[in-house]
């Protein structure tokens, strides 16, 4: 007699589900029936399992159907299995996160929060690249700039990548999230609080905001209550009346329906002051506890982890602490202050604060008196071309166009004072926000006035891709850990994705950041292109690697690399060869040269968690770099220890934040 011999899960999954789906059609014709009784019945190991196929939404909404569903639905397996799900951090991972929150289904609410932040955001300036991983941390996600740098003794995997913090989104007890710009200021360390804003789920971009709010309470003209800037009162009533008649007069009525001016619609010069402003009133100081890991080391060593796990949860509760009674927080003696919000910066208070007003007025009397001239030069304009016409004579083309610029400029930027004007409060704002960009061989075309980062899509290899992803290398052979004769090596960091072009699939290299000292090609640029069904001939011209052993050639395929051009911008391109080893490694060797890159696929998350931590530029470089540079603005220094290095990376930060001020 055949033992029996049960179904795989799988298929009792299925045959659940659709006996499910048959008794809820049951149900529906007999009104007499309870339905959810045979969700009930269920163990929640097998519901938890059921409702991996359901999306959080339709979890949340069969909790509403009654009591009993709530009480199912909120079972902390099922929320375990969705934070699985998500796929952010592993399994050992949520059960150490679980202890710093009140459950697995606020744990979710963050993870979901947060999910669109996770993997590469750039920015075209400085041209030596600007590469910003947003990863786990310790109940939080942890945005890095990875360093341009050269190659360690130890080599790409055993060697420390130097990286810095420019962000952190943290999960408060509830799943919450709060935001901290990280920062560096006259010898100091700093993280200024902030809002994280409209999270899409397929956003491509990051601003760094401003943000207008309003008081949840009051219901005077709120146009009428923002006179902390130091006009006297006629003037005052003027300014007003006058931002007044730009508005529609549904945006003026009294304390409904009020309609916020975006912070986008601000001048670059007053979005850059303004900034400036609001950062330096809401930082807070990092204590030296504080400064600790943002995440843990690998699991290699379980009692190091421990001790990791254990910092940085003394490091989360402090800075929690922190965001909630402002600089005044409870320290050792028992004594504090009273709380003071640091994501949102009131008003009025600049009314009763000479000291703190100063800044706002400052920027707010450059701001009138530039719009007072230029309405001046409008107005005399306006008269000429007046008395033009009366006296018939014709105005000229190019007058027109510059007139029309001129009045098309004045329209398309708010003001300063209308801005503030629409607002209670301002706050620092994490804008995670969907774009459309074009793009130019895998890399997107930026705006060069707004203080972003852009995503870059990291494909997962597959069968069609199998190249696709992050790779790191450098150029010479062998390839690896830097020898005697050449003992720093630049790094190169590159990210493959796949082309159609004229009906030909192409493998395009994009160079996302470069360890020379004086950058040697634009950032963005593609460093090789190869035709995948192009196969090439081309003889290797090495037979041994470093290891002395036989080098075993996978095949090889023909393309085109990066050359010198007509200028920087341009670069050209010359005949090569792209050689895929046995191994998974990569090479590309250009024909005429015989120059050699050589590349490996990274895992970016274990590199930076093994890797070393450098001290920040200050909060608005720190987040976005927007000067043109073709140089090293992260380390100006050479790397010859991790003291030396730190102690001069710390001085040409304070610089660079005395330059910036």
């Amino acid at each position: 007699m055949r033992s029996f011999e049960p179904y795989p899960i799988q298929v009792q999954i299925c045959c659940v589900w659709n006996f499910l789906i048959v008794s809820g059609i049951l149900i529906l014709m007999s009104s007499e029936s309870c339905g959810s009784s045979l969700l009930l019945a269920l163990s929640d190991d097998l519901f938890s399992i059921i409702t991996c196929s359901l999306s959080l939404k339709d979890i949340c909404n069969l909790g509403l159907c009654c009591r009993n569903l709530y009480e199912l639905v909120d079972c902390e397996k099922v929320w375990l299995t969705q934070c699985e799900l998500v796929g952010i951090v592993p399994l050992q991972d949520l059960i150490e996160w679980r202890k710093a929150v009140s459950s697995y289904k606020a744990l979710c609410r963050f993870l979901f929060s947060v999910q669109p932040f996770m993997g590469i955001w750039v920015h075209q300036n400085p041209e030596l690249g600007n590469v910003v991983y947003v990863m786990p941390g310790f109940v939080s996600v942890v945005g890095c700039r990875v360093i341009p740098q050269e190659l360690g003794p130890l080599g790409i995997e055993d060697g420390p990548i130097l990286w810095a913090p420019v962000f952190e989104i943290i999960c408060d007890f509830d799943g919450s999230t709060a935001f901290l710009l990280h920062g560096r200021e006259k010898g100091g360390n700093y993280v200024y609080p902030g809002l994280v804003k409209h999270v899409g789920r397929s956003c491509n971009v990051l601003l760094l905001e401003i943000e207008p709010r309003q008081l949840k309470h009051g219901s005077k003209s709120l146009l009428h209550s923002k006179s902390f800037v130091h006009y006297p009162d006629t003037e005052l009533s003027k300014n007003i009346c006058r931002l007044n008649s730009g508005l529609s007069r549904s945006q003026r009525v009294s304390g409904q329906g009020e309609t916020l001016v975006p912070f986008s619609r601000l001048g670059f010069s007053d979005r850059r002051k303004l900034l400036d402003v609001v950062t330096n009133q809401i930082r807070l100081k990092v204590p030296g506890v504080s400064i600790g890991p943002l995440f843990p080391r690998l699991r290699d060593n379980e009692e190091n982890f421990q001790k990791d796990m254990m910092l940085l949860s003394e490091r989360r509760s402090m800075l929690l602490q922190m965001l909630k009674l402002g600089e005044g927080y409870m320290d050792s003696k028992g004594s504090s202050q009273l709380p003071f919000d640091r994501t949102q910066l009131q008003l009025n208070g600049f009314r009763k604060s000479p000291g703190q007003t100063s800044d706002f007025h400052n920027i707010i009397s450059e701001d009138t008196s530039h719009r007072q001239s230029s309405r001046r030069k409008s107005i005399g304009r306006y008269f000429k071309d007046s008395l033009n016409q009366i006296l018939g004579k014709s105005i000229s083309f190019n007058g027109n166009s510059k007139n029309g610029c001129s009045s098309s400029s004045e329209s398309k930027y708010a003001s300063l004072p209308e801005f503030l004007s629409s607002s209670d409060t301002v706050g620092l704002t994490l804008h995670a926000s969907t774009v459309k960009l074009s793009s130019y061989r895998a890399w997107p075309n930026m705006h060069d006035s707004r203080f972003a980062i852009y995503k870059l899509p990291l494909r997962i290899p597959s069968v069609d891709h199998e190249y696709a992803g992050l790779w790191g290398g450098t150029f010479g052979w062998p390839p690896g850990k830097p020898t005697k004769d050449k003992p720093g090596k630049a790094l190169f960091f590159l990210l493959l994705s796949y082309d159609e072009c004229q009906g030909q699939q192409q493998l395009i290299a994009t160079k996302i950041l470069e360890g020379t000292h004086y950058v040697l090609h634009p950032n963005g640029s593609a460093m090789f292109i190869v035709n995948m069904d192009e196969p090439s001939t081309d003889p290797f011209p090495w037979d041994t690697d470093v290891d002395s052993l036989t080098v075993n050639i996978k095949h090889a395929l023909k393309g085109e690399g990066i050359a010198n051009g007509y200028g920087f911008r341009y670069p050209g391109s010359k005949p090569g060869s792209l050689f895929v080893f046995q191994d998974g490694h990569l090479a590309f060797i250009w024909k005429e040269s015989r120059a050699v890159l050589t590349l490996q696929r990274l895992n970016l998350q274990e590199l930076l968690r093994k890797g070393e931590r450098v001290p920040a530029l200050p909060p608005i470089a720190n987040f976005s770099y927007l000067t043109k540079s073709y140089s090293n603005v992260f380390a100006e220094f050479p790397h010859t220890s991790s003291t030396t290095w730190a102690s001069a990376r710390e001085d040409q930060s304070d610089a660079l934040g005395e330059n910036l001020r």
